[in-house]
């Protein structure tokens, strides 16, 4: 099993296209904190991004996307910029899935936001800075260029499905993003992406997401990354910010609570197939990590009837 591909997907990854954005001459439209992940792309034109709490603004060139992994504030702007306007003022006045402020166009951007629909998304953006900005002719980008060609190709034209075909075209995008970060930065911050680019962490992923309901030690996740106990430990804790028994607990309460949003099983099932030896054991870990009881953390996410 893919560690990037399971947490996708059972964070049940959306995308959420906006209505486009035209700028010209002197503008400034400041953004409030988004929901989720924010993604924008410039199609055409420069412009400047400036984001809260991040040093310096960031140059924008045709073909440059980025993505926001935190909810801060944040404008984008000609330079010289124009006036501060409020960007739900001019989105609300968008006409034809288009926003426009300034004079002219000669700027156009396309976006809109990742959201996931069930808790645990810290998984994947735990220890990524708050920018991530790829830049056009990035070595390797031209899958994400080529989805962002696609989307703007499927907004401006409107065929059939279109929005459902560029919805999971964002998709696409950042896995491919998320991927290029993990070339360029391998290093730069701990979490999932930062893991899967050191050799012994990854196997040891893959072990642990493989069949998490296994008993498994640090001395067989060292075997399987082909390393010491004590350099997997100081591996997985540098890159992963935390070891990997805690990593694995972590884990399998996200499929615990999985099963208990979508089935109807007892808790002493959900136990035996995310690896606990009793509905007690799992019951402790579980309001450890999400600090309510599985009957309560069922009770409030799907209506079903309290096992307990």
């Amino acid at each position: 099993m893919d560690p990037l591909e399971d947490v996708l997907s059972l964070l049940r990854t959306r995308s959420h296209l906006s209505a486009g954005l035209t700028a010209g001459g002197q503008w400034s439209v400041r953004f409030e904190p988004p929901t989720g992940v924010k993604f924008n792309t410039l199609r055409r034109g420069y412009c400047w991004l400036e984001v809260e709490k991040v040093d310096g603004p960031i140059a924008l060139a045709p073909g440059d996307c980025y993505l926001l992994t935190r909810p801060l504030p944040f404008t984008l702007r000609s330079d010289p910029p124009g006036p501060e306007i409020d960007a739900h003022t001019i989105f609300a006045r968008a006409e034809d899935g288009m926003a426009r402020t300034g004079t002219g166009d000669d700027v156009l951007l396309i976006g809109g936001r990742f959201t996931f629909g069930e808790p645990g998304h810290e998984l994947l953006l735990a220890g990524l800075p708050p920018v991530i900005h790829v830049p056009a002719g990035t070595p390797h980008a031209e899958t994400v260029e080529w989805a962002l060609t696609v989307i703007e190709q499927e907004l401006t034209s409107r065929p059939a499905a279109s929005s459902l075909v560029a919805e999971h075209l964002a998709v696409v995008m950042l896995i491919h993003v998320m991927r290029l970060y993990l070339t360029r930065e391998p290093r730069e911050a701990s979490g999932l992406l930062t893991g899967l680019a050191e050799p012994a962490v990854r196997a040891a992923l893959t072990s642990l997401h493989t069949d998490p309901a296994h008993p498994w030690t640090v001395a067989e996740l060292a075997r399987a990354g082909a390393v010491s106990r004590s350099t997997l430990a100081a591996r997985f804790k540098e890159t992963m910010g935390q070891g990997p028994m805690e990593y694995l607990t972590r884990w399998r309460i996200q499929l615990a609570a999985q099963r208990l949003r979508e089935s109807d099983e007892t808790l002493s099932a959900i136990a035996r197939h995310t690896g606990y030896g009793s509905e007690s054991a799992m019951s402790t870990a579980f309001k450890r990590v999400t600090g309510v009881s599985p009957s309560v953390y069922r009770r409030g996410h799907s209506g079903s009837p309290a096992s307990d």
